[in-house]
């Protein structure tokens, strides 16, 4: 049955990925040979909730490449695919679904109904992006898919956790974190996005306590003053207003001389009841910049980063001015009484965190109001009494959260820590000592850097959804003192005992301990967030885990212990992807085999996130490394280079590319963008270019077929005897050797170059014509050894070609004939250039091309008509020459268009000189073309280039448009400058051509 004119991607791609499937392709060890190594690769699990965008099509596909060339390789290879539960994206999703089914809220049903619903979500929709990753080809081993929260996996997290908890390497502490008001929850940096907008620099008078003054002057660089004044105050900028409410201090650089006569000082923070103005110091610190703004900052240590710092350093107290929806705080004290006894700590009264986070100094006023509702009543208040210098129109980078797209607001909050600086020691030298590689080198610096600036890594979220903290809470019992246990919040672990355990029987077990088995002890079942609902405050907990007791007091017979009902940060459960796969705790035989992995693929952006995090953990829990290299790659980016986001709508959507060009297409981009360390610029115009790629090969093929090209059992290549047949053997083993090598030092862009160059330059370009003339001729031999050989190279293209276009070349390779097994179960060659290249067949063919390239680049350039066969002549040629001329003759003249050969010594007036390697051939043009008027032509197009190219010179020469034009558009001009200059190169050559003929 003769092949179809064209490849149906629509209808072909869903019919081989279901054979691929049927026939277990997929299953770890597949098409493994004997005693083979070993080579595995864990996917970046996905989001259950993600469907699949560039980045996924991008990533998978350069996985799939090296999967599918391992696998072919007789390799014992495992692809291990899963998702990630996703845990604020996830209960985000399933909130929605409940809203808009017109059922319970999350709060109205509670935490076990909640679960339910979120598991129910996941059976239903949780598959979408496995169906999408199979769209792509994904030859994942699908039947050992993971989840993050599968039983397993869940029990191992617990394991971990407990073990870390009881190494000390686990702990409760307040640390500033990102707070997403929405979800009331701590999130990662990761899920905090910077966006630049329109905002505003409030100035503010900070009064010096007690009327004080000083002399302030301003010098310029010189040391000249420019300014000299007496002022009463300090003056300060800052951004978030609401925020003066809790500062601790205003910090000025130590070398700053404008400050050093009030450095030591108290000033007035100028908001609030004035009778109960709060006095903070002037301190100083290295943090202040002297040239930005007033050059001194005010501290706010639980709501700014930079100022938790200076405020650690300093020993300054950190006041929590919002409740979990950032509204300003409405608990505690009356502000009379706050602001009291925050005047006494500021004079040098003892303090220590507890009494310092109790304390509430948003002023009466202020307190329950959005806050920024609070701002503009503040800046309102202020102007009021005539302390604002003045408001500073001006962009700002803005976090907001990711998910929630509100704005993120730093929170002191209790959160639970790794001690990552202890884990970081093992992970770094797996690296420095090469037992991990990282690519590009330049990722090495950034994980360096990371790993020695690491800070404690916050991994609790306030979210129901997740592996919930393994931690249960009881009254403590501590002689001699009254401790009384609060029950749990966000900002608070005062008076608790912690029990950690990965069961309930455990938990029970060490109580009993703790407490003495004559006390019935119980697990209380309602978690306080769900029983106090959400945007709780601290006094609002009631006392859920019994009654506490102290010295005087009868002791209890029941105690109820209540589970932390926070969760772990998704980072700490993808941070044993590798071994929680496999099996881990138990010693499975696909870890013993599969572990450590070979290699893992994923994006730079989380390195620190992801890569460095597995890197410690499984060396802690381990000793061993989770894979030998790290592969990281850059976001996708549009043609220009400019991020992808739906604002801009520049977002491509893979799904869509796929529909219209094909699987095949995509990935081959994919694979060709993928350069390392280098930027990913994607154009849908690509990918139309390569589906026009695969379109030739499957017309190659179809040349193959209808000149009776079927592959021959037992045919040897290296047995060849036409020329051109031991060329194109050897140009194909040049091909496996570079494809080999390129992808074992995963340059994937040029694995999928020299395919390209190779199949469709060598194969189906040069191959298919030279080989016409045998074809037409007489000599069945010849005939006969072209078909085995035609067949034999195509095959080989497919095989090369599979690991990146599996779909067409699957299809192709059933086309041409029946076989015992598919493609995806074909043996990758092992032959390679050294024995198959014949250096007189490979010198005479790349010489005849040489050629038949050079008179069709003349006949362009000096605008011979394309249907004019023309005479050439021969100035001088040594022996080697002539020979490859006499054999090669037939298809010269018929490939380049040539009438005849005729020596000639002496060349007439008007003919253009080809340079051959051992003589010269030449054109004679002269009553061919109107040389005057071929010469008017090209000057007129290279002078109307010149002008474009003078444009843009004194464009990219102009420091201001480089300085000030986007990244983008510079990049695109000195593209463009580029190839005017190659262009007006050609035409100056035949412009040269032309001069010499005359």
């Amino acid at each position: 049955m003769a092949m179809e004119k064209n490849f149906d991607a629509a209808s072909a791609e869903a019919r081989i990925y279901k054979a691929w499937e049927s026939s277990g392709a997929f299953a770890a060890g597949a098409n493994a040979k004997e005693g083979a190594e070993t080579f595995s690769i864990m996917i970046p699990p996905p989001n259950v909730t993600g469907a699949l965008h560039i980045g996924h099509a991008f990533n998978n596909t350069l996985q799939d490449v090296l999967t599918r060339w391992h696998r072919m390789r007789g390799h014992d290879t495992l692809w291990q695919p899963g998702q990630d539960h996703a845990g604020i994206a996830t209960q985000l999703q399933v909130e929605k679904m409940l809203a808009e089914q017109g059922l319970p809220s999350r709060a109205d049903m509670g935490r076990e109904a909640f679960i339910e619903k979120v598991w129910e979500w996941k059976e239903k929709y949780g598959s979408t992006i496995i169906n999408q990753l199979k769209r792509l080809g994904a030859s994942c081993d699908w039947d050992r898919n993971a989840f993050t929260m599968d039983e397993n996996f869940h029990d191992a997290v617990l394991k971990v956790f407990v073990d870390l908890y009881n190494k000390g390497l686990i702990y409760r502490g307040k640390r500033l974190v990102n707070w997403d008001p929405h979800f009331e929850t701590a999130i990662s940096d990761l899920e905090v996005e910077n966006i630049e907008v329109d905002g505003h620099m409030w100035h503010f008078k900070y009064p010096l306590a007690g009327g004080a003054t000083y002399t302030y002057v301003e010098k310029d660089e010189d040391g000249n003053i420019v300014l000299e004044e007496e002022r009463d105050y300090i003056s300060i900028a800052t951004t978030r207003p609401e925020t003066m409410l809790g500062d601790g201090a205003v910090a000025v650089h130590p070398d700053d001389e404008r400050y050093a006569p009030i450095v030591g000082k108290l000033c007035e923070i100028p908001v609030g009841p004035k009778e109960h103005r709060r006095l903070i110091p002037i301190i100083t610190d290295e943090y202040p910049d002297m040239t930005f703004g007033s050059g001194a900052v005010k501290i706010t240590g639980a709501h700014d980063e930079n100022d938790y710092g200076v405020a650690k350093r300093n020993n300054i107290p950190m006041y929590r001015l919002m409740d979990t929806r950032a509204h300003m705080r409405s608990d505690g004290a009356d502000y009379k009484t706050a602001a009291t006894r925050a005047k006494e700590i500021s004079e040098g009264a003892e303090w220590d965190e507890a009494e310092i986070d109790a304390l509430n100094l948003v002023p009466d006023a202020y307190r329950g109001m959005d806050r920024f509702e609070a701002r503009k009543a503040v800046i309102k208040d202020i102007d009021a009494e005539g302390l604002m210098i003045m408001v500073e129109d001006k962009k700002i980078m803005q976090p907001f959260c990711d998910r929630s797209k509100v704005v993120m607001e730093p929170m002191l909050t209790d959160q639970w820590y790794v001690d990552a600086a202890k884990l970081a020691g093992p992970a770094r030298e797996a690296v420095s000592d090469g037992r991990v590689k990282i690519i590009p080198e330049s990722g090495e610096k950034v994980y360096f850097h990371w790993m020695n600036n690491i800070e404690p890594w916050c991994i609790s979220r306030q979210l129901w959804w997740g592996h919930q903290i393994p931690v249960w809470y009881g009254p403590s019992l501590e002689k001699g003192k009254t401790i009384l246990s609060d029950g749990y919040d966000a900002f608070s672990s005062l008076g608790k005992k912690q029990f950690c355990a990965s069961s309930e029987q455990e938990v029970l077990n060490k109580a009993k301990d703790y407490y003495g088995t004559e006390i019935e002890i119980t697990i209380e079942k309602t978690d306080p967030t769900a029983l106090f609902g959400s945007g709780y405050q601290a006094e609002a907990i009631p006392n859920i885990l019994g009654s506490a007791w102290g010295d005087n007091d009868p002791e209890p017979t029941t105690i109820k212990l209540s589970r932390d009902p926070d969760v772990l940060d998704t980072w700490f459960s993808s941070g044993l992807w590798p071994i929680g796969t496999l099996g881990w705790p138990e010693d499975t035989p696909e870890l013993q085999k599969y572990f450590p992995t070979s290699t893992l693929i994923t994006g730079q952006d989380i390195l620190f996130f992801w890569v460095a995090r597995m890197m410690m953990m499984q060396l802690e829990v381990t000793g061993q490394v989770p894979f030998h290299t790290v592969y990281l790659h850059q976001l996708v980016r549009d043609e220009k280079g400019v991020k992808m986001s739906k604002t801009l709508g520049n977002v491509i959507d893979p799904l869509d590319m796929i529909d219209e060009f094909g699987a095949d297409a995509v990935r081959f981009t994919m694979t060709s963008m993928a350069s390392i360390g280098g930027t990913l610029k994607l154009s849908t115009e690509r990918v139309k270019g390569y589906r026009n790629f695969g379109t030739k090969l499957w017309s190659a093929t179809r040349f193959a077929e209808m000149n009776e090209c079927v592959p021959q059992p037992g045919f040897d290549p290296k047995s060849c005897t036409q020329t051109l047949n031991k060329w194109i053997t050897g140009e194909t083993a040049r091909a496996l050797d570079h494809l080999n090598a390129s992808l074992d030092a995963y340059r994937f862009n040029d694995a999928a170059s020299g395919l390209y160059a190779f199949v469709w330059g060598k194969v189906c370009d040069w191959y298919v014509e030279l080989s016409k003339p045998i074809f037409f001729g007489e000599d069945q031999a010849a005939i006969a050894e072209t078909r085995a050989t035609m067949a034999w190279v195509i095959d080989q293209c497919l095989i090369m070609l599979h690991p990146i276009m599996p779909f067409i070349t699957e299809e192709l390779w059933g086309s041409i004939t029946d076989r015992p097994k598919m493609l995806v179960h074909a043996d990758w060659p092992t032959y390679t250039a050294a024995e198959m290249v014949d250096a007189v067949a490979d010198h005479e063919m790349n010489w005849a091309i040489s050629l038949i390239e050079s008179i069709r680049s003349v006949r362009t350039e000096m605008h011979v008509p394309a249907g004019a066969k023309i005479p050439m002549l021969v100035q001088e040629l040594d022996d080697a020459g002539r020979t490859a001329w006499a054999n090669n003759q037939a298809l010269i003249k018929r490939l380049a268009r040539i009438e005849s050969l005729t020596d000639a010594p002496e060349l007439p007036k008007g003919a253009v000189t080809i340079a051959v390697e051992g003589g010269v051939f030449a054109l004679p043009l002269a009553d061919i073309i109107d040389i005057s008027a071929e010469k008017e032509r090209l000057e007129k197009t290279l002078g109307k280039l010149e002008k474009d190219m003078g444009g843009l010179k004194g464009r990219l020469n102009n420091p201001k448009f480089v300085a000030s034009a986007p990244e983008d558009v510079v990049a695109e001009s000195r593209e463009l400058l580029a190839q005017k200059e190659e262009e007006a190169s050609k035409l100056k050559a035949a412009m040269q051509r032309l001069t010499d003929m005359g």
